[in-house]
């Protein structure tokens, strides 16, 4: 997907990171030794997932508001990344935000890599998944205690697994 004028703008008076092409089967910048370990051609992605999930995870593309049904989802259990598998929220974690997203206060430990997105201008703090490089969404400093974050995720990045 092409940066918009306005990005390419900011970026070229440096208030925003020059665009580079976004590839569907990269991953997201981390820490030299922490690649995700699973790596898949775009072509293979696409096989695995459906195209709402390809655009999410791989394009790190944004579903509309109020869309999933994982919105309503009370029960007890586990939310899981759609690309991998990973287990990355537990439903004690997750509130309702009134976003219109999944949201959850805090993650399971260690399965989120996170980078600078600057698609909307100012600087938001955007999370993918450490062992396939998935995007979920972007985390927000206005959630509820004890953290006071806000894992705003596209419910499509996501699959639930209810507790037995």
């Amino acid at each position: 997907m092409p940066p918009s004028p306005l990005r390419s703008l900011l970026a070229a008076v440096g208030l925003a990171p020059k665009p580079s092409a976004i590839r569907a089967d990269a991953a997201p910048a981390q820490a030299p030794g922490d690649a995700p370990s699973l790596s898949l051609s775009a072509a293979e992605w696409q096989q695995r997932l459906s195209p709402a999930q390809f655009h999410v995870l791989r394009e790190e593309g944004t579903e509309r508001p109020h869309s999933s049904a994982l919105n309503r989802e009370k029960r007890a259990g586990v939310y899981a990344c759609a690309g991998c598998g990973t287990a990355l929220f537990s439903s004690e974690m997750k509130f309702d935000s009134g976003t219109g997203w999944p949201s959850f206060f805090t993650t399971l430990p260690s399965v989120f890599a996170t980078t600078t997105d600057y698609q909307l201008i100012f600087p938001r703090t955007e999370y993918h998944c450490a062992c396939c490089g998935g995007h979920h969404g972007h985390v927000f400093n206005d959630g509820p205690a004890p953290t006071g974050h806000r894992y705003c995720n596209n419910g499509v990045a996501l699959t639930f697994h209810p507790a037995d």
